[in-house]
């Protein structure tokens, strides 16, 4: 489905022809907030805001947005913990003008000194807001308790001190540094004219050339059950139960989903069934891993009723270590990997998303994958492979749990954190 070239400063360019009317153009860079030092939290995301306020060409941001405005498009982008991304969808008859006005704000934002300065209350507002949005908020309460002072342990949005600090200087540093030609990646999908791909050759040329070096590696350790809370006053607890688990280079990735799936994927999966659908004990939960080039973990997250916090804790718990006790059966497993299934077609039928999952394997992984060899790799994954990796990562003595609500300390749930699958035989 994929075909890929390199240019000459090693920009990496991937095209996808669908037989649609319509079309993206997404380019990513293999770098997000974990490739910060202290002194640069929250720049990464910072920067993707600042490339949106004004070119040499398009001098106000006005300029820019009405251009796509213009054409019907969508335009956004977005900042991970290892790679930032920057899209425009729109009809392909519009793909050139999509491509130019991406190429000219990546390739010539002026970061002028008044546009910064205004901008720094827009993103402490967007900080202000995620910190009154329990719901947001609680991953990154899990996220420091389970990476501690490292990148990986720090909000993307950053630290307060750095955004009312930032100078066009900060800016540079880190943009210099990771937005250069290895770290690039432009891809293009839908309905795709031959011509557009020579533009983006031309155009994304003059990206500077690539620099050595890679983010600081996640060496973790842990001796024992870890618990944070975050004092909240809250009509509901928030709370994030995770374990250790598996890099997104691991070839058990696969089989980790499918355990996913059947632990909180969806209305049907047993994290649903028992802790809303049986117990009521909440409005939603779910399950996810949360993958990185070198580590990961997997992380359960609920809200649920203050008063029976402790119960929602014991019964996620039960459920975690009831797949060791009792494999799950076959049909649980393929349906499961179904679910996979469907929802990776469902993604790679729409030119964005397929866009994103290429560009995501090349950028942030260094490999081209082809949605086909994804889906066969979900049907390799045997029932086997679902409880060895279960195996592998649900331990009891490597639990974390973080908790937003009215709670005055870590206290009163450090005793249950292993406790509610202390029963399960391993």
């Amino acid at each position: 489905m994929f075909e890929r070239h390199v240019l000459d400063n090693d920009v990496r360019v991937i095209t996808a022809q669908q037989d649609v009317q319509s079309a993206t153009a997404l380019v990513m860079f293999g770098a997000g907030s974990r490739n910060e030092e202290r002194h640069q939290s929250g720049i990464a995301h910072f920067a993707e805001h600042m490339f949106f306020k004004g070119t040499e060409r398009r001098p106000h941001a006005r300029d820019i947005s009405v251009e796509i405005d213009g054409i019907g498009g969508e335009f956004n982008a977005f900042t991970g913990k290892e790679y930032t991304g920057y899209y425009v969808k729109c009809a392909a008859e519009h793909l050139s003008l999509a491509v130019d006005v991406l190429s000219d704000m990546l390739l010539h934002s002026r970061f002028d000194a008044e546009e910064i300065e205004r901008e720094k209350g827009v993103i402490l507002e967007e900080m202000n807001m995620y910190h009154d949005m329990p719901v947001s908020y609680i991953q990154n309460v899990y996220d420091q308790l389970f990476w501690g002072d490292h990148p990986l342990g720090w909000d993307i949005i950053g630290h307060e001190d750095v955004i009312r600090g930032a100078d066009r200087d900060l800016f540079m540093g880190f943009l210099d540094r990771w937005y250069t030609g290895n770290r690039t990646v432009v891809g293009l999908a839908g309905k795709v004219d031959p011509a557009v791909i020579e533009q983006v050759d031309e155009q994304f040329q003059a990206i500077p050339a690539s620099t050595p070096g890679s983010a600081l590696r996640a060496d973790r350790s842990q001796s024992g059950p870890q618990v944070r809370v975050h004092r909240k006053g809250s009509d509901q607890a928030h709370l994030s139960l995770g374990v250790p688990a598996l890099s997104s280079l691991d070839d058990d990735r696969y089989a980790l989903n499918v355990l996913n799936a059947i632990l909180g994927g969806g209305m049907s999966s047993r994290l649903f069934v028992e802790v809303r659908e049986r117990l009521g004990l909440c409005y939603y939960v779910r399950s996810s891993p949360h993958a990185y080039t070198d580590a990961g973990t997997l992380v359960v997250q609920a809200g649920v009723d203050i008063d029976r916090i402790e119960l929602a804790i014991e019964v996620i718990q039960r459920e975690l270590f009831r797949v060791l006790e009792e494999a799950p059966p076959q049909e649980e497993v393929d349906k499961a990997r179904n679910y996979l299934k469907g929802h990776l077609v469902l993604r790679v039928e729409d030119p964005r998303g397929l866009a994103m999952f290429g560009v995501t394997e090349e950028a942030v992984r260094n490999r081209l994958l082809e949605p086909e060899e994804s889906l066969a790799r979900l049907d390799a994954v045997t029932r086997d492979d679902v409880v060895r990796v279960a195996r592998e990562v649900l331990r009891t003595d490597l639990l974390n749990l973080a908790v937003i609500g009215p709670f005055e300390d870590d206290a009163r749930f450090a005793d249950l954190v292993g406790a509610g699958a202390a029963s399960v035989s391993r």
